[in-house]
């Protein structure tokens, strides 16, 4: 089956940019979400941990 795949890719012009700008994009998320956990507040990352903890009525004072 791979050499069916590689037999196909090996005629399209260019194919080589597509495995780059998917590594690209892989990379730019992961920093993206590294990033955004170390700069998240510590109040935010509570709460959100929190979650699971809490029971399932509704709190009316929500900020």
């Amino acid at each position: 089956m791979f050499k069916f795949v590689k037999g196909n890719l090996e005629s399209i012009d260019g194919v080589a940019v597509y495995p780059i700008i998917g590594l690209l994009i892989f990379f730019l998320f992961f920093v993206g979400l590294f990033l955004w956990v170390v700069t998240a507040k510590k109040s935010h990352i509570e709460e959100v941990s929190n979650i699971p903890l809490e029971d399932d009525t509704i709190n009316i004072n929500q900020n």
